[in-house]
């Protein structure tokens, strides 16, 4: 199914065509001055160069094609050359009413299906997950469900980090806190315990302890990297104790990713790429792409037309110790030989671009992915202060995430409570509500910001059942099926058919405008698309709400086709939501 816009592109490219002119400059677009048309296009402007003649002299031939049409129900040219178009309501009630039969409003589906892989959360195992983490996992989370949405098969990818330095760290602080636990006991060969002797409190005291140890003391420091080396060749009570890290620290994360609406379908790490590193090494020495340089083995990712120095991709130190690099490298190998993948995606801090670019470079260069496979960083920007400075506590330090999600659930507490929202209900109930609000504040927050933008972290504002919040969100589509719950009670129903009249358009215009709005945010990985169509759709049904009669229409017919206006509103606001990943309560 296509927007009204790709439809009226298609009928004036042809027209263009039939001009001997590029079909092309026939993109219709919706009108930035609704005062004056509902559409318009500017291709004639670009047309008088081709044909050489005055762009109104074009249009006018444009417009006298198109009059000819039905659908329409203007058509007129304006200043040097714009073509200014309206559709009839007939016309528009008709598409509308596709809509009502379709579950994904009108936005295309892939005819063919493709993987895609999304690398998001990126959380690190021993370690408490902090408010650092929280742009990664929404953005990443919200394109999963948007590339889902469209027919992919998409899946998402914690990849933890579970397999450097940081490891062993812990790992030699534990050895030296409890030389006698079985764990250390080289000549230990039977089970070792399935339950962890460490809590992920217990971590995370114990990380920061180890990797200070680690930065003052050498000799601490060469004990943590031969536990590493040691951990990573196969150590048997390393690797126990190591699993028990991985799964307390698992169920941490989960109980975050539980509390965003956050999902993944792979729960792997560095450590699942471990290996695959040496065979992928040895394929690139083969291929004469990986060198000595310096004492570290090194793929030169530098190309002709780079305008600033490109550094070569490490594979390994000279110490012999892998990178991140090396690790994100043979992951992208278990990624294509796994999953075959179209694209893989990574929503990761936009500061990692080079990383990213030499990471790329050497899975083309090295024949890792196919030529037509997508690889792309889908950078974001930081979540800072009122200060403007990266977002910290009170006191200065990193919040942990938990701790964010809590506050803005107490905050949606006290604005409930402040608008009187909800106060009749059971404490369960008002509960569940709160913290849908709350995780509706933080989410849409951030992702109604352009994503490679920094945003300013407003906890006053982003609660507010006001303005572009959320929470207004949440309100309007309450308020929506409310309103349709009254009228099943009334005996009445929502018609297939719709009816419009000038008081309707506006509305029925916007809801049309769907499929464009889905189809460029997920071309560009970019949510603000969909934030800001879902902003601007809640803002037509009040402009709706206020000037119709809806209930109280004496017009049969007019009034259950308005009902079906409200609830094609009601469905679609609800299918944004969902793929921004907030969950709409029953009532408020």
């Amino acid at each position: 199914m296509s927007s009204i816009a790709y439809i009226l592109s298609d009928l004036m490219g042809q027209a263009f065509a039939a001009l001997d002119l590029p079909a092309e400059l026939g993109v219709v677009r919706v009108s930035d001055r609704p005062d004056l048309a509902q559409f318009q296009c500017n291709g004639a402007m670009a047309a008088a160069k081709v044909a050489k003649k005055p762009p109104r002299a074009i249009a006018e031939d444009i417009a006298a094609r198109l009059q000819e049409n039905p659908i329409f129900a203007k058509v007129e040219v304006a200043g040097p050359g714009f073509i200014n178009l309206n559709v009839t309501h007939d016309y528009l009630a008709q598409h509308i009413q596709t809509y009502g039969r379709d579950a994904h409003c009108g936005a295309a589906r892939l005819s063919a299906p493709q993987t895609i892989v999304l690398d998001y959360g990126g959380p690190n195992v021993a370690k408490a997950m902090h408010v650092g983490h929280l742009r990664s996992s929404i953005i990443g989370d919200c394109l999963r469900r948007i590339f889902d949405f469209a027919g992919y098969k998409a899946y998402g990818d914690v990849h933890m980090g579970d397999w450097g330095l940081p490891m062993g760290q812990v790992l030699s602080e534990l050895q030296l806190m409890h030389p006698d636990w079985v764990y250390f006991d080289d000549a230990f060969t039977g089970d070792y315990p399935t339950e962890s002797p460490v809590s992920m409190d217990d971590l995370a005291e114990i990380y920061p302890r180890a990797s200070g140890a680690c930065k003052e003391d050498a000799d601490r420091l060469k004990l943590a990297r031969d536990i590493t080396a040691k951990l990573q060749d196969g150590h048997r009570g390393y690797r126990a104790l190591w699993r028990h890290f991985v799964d307390v620290s698992i169920a941490g994360m989960k109980g975050n990713f539980d509390a965003l609406n956050v999902h993944f379908d792979l729960w792997l790490g560095e450590s699942d790429a471990h290996d695959t590193i040496v065979p992928m090494v040895d394929a690139l020495k083969e291929q004469g792409l990986a060198e000595t340089s310096d004492g570290a083995l090194v793929v030169s990712v530098d190309q002709d037309d780079d305008k600033k120095e490109m550094p070569p991709l490490i594979l390994y130190k000279s110490d012999g110790a892998v990178m991140y690099g090396t690790t994100d490298l043979a992951t992208i190998v278990d990624r294509m030989r796994d999953y075959s993948p179209a694209q893989i995606i990574y929503v990761v801090d936009q500061r990692q671009s080079l990383h990213f670019e030499q990471v790329f470079r050497a899975a083309r260069k090295g024949g890792i992915v196919t030529p037509d496979t997508t690889l792309f960083h889908a950078g974001f920007g930081t979540m800072n202060g009122t200060d403007g400075k990266p977002f910290k506590t009170r006191a200065g330090g990193v919040m942990k995430l938990e701790d964010l999600i809590a506050m803005a659930v107490d905050k949606a507490t006290a604005r409930l409570n402040e608008a009187d929202i909800a106060s009749d209900f059971s404490a369960e109930e008002r509960s569940d509500i709160a913290h849908k609000v709350g995780i509706a504040a933080l989410k849409f927050a951030d992702l109604h910001n352009n994503r490679s933008s920094d945003y300013v972290f407003d906890l006053d504002r982003m609660t507010a059942f006001e303005g572009k919040t959320g929470p207004y969100l949440l309100y309007q589509v309450v308020r929506i099926t409310s309103l349709l719950r009254k009228a099943q009670a009334q005996g009445l129903s929502p018609s297939e058919a719709v009816t419009l009249q000038d008081d309707d358009a506006a509305l029925a215009l916007m809801l049309a405008e769907f499929p464009d709005h889905f189809a460029l945010a997920m071309q560009n990985y970019t949510p603000h698309v969909l934030c800001d169509y879902a902003y601007k759709l809640a803002q037509a049904f009040s402009s709706f709400y206020s000037k119709c009669h809806i209930l109280s229409e004496t017009d049969e017919q007019l009034r259950a086709s308005r009902l079906q206006l409200c609830a094609l509103t009601a469905h679609q606001l609800e299918v944004i939501l969902n793929l921004l990943g907030i969950d709409v309560p029953e009532r408020m």
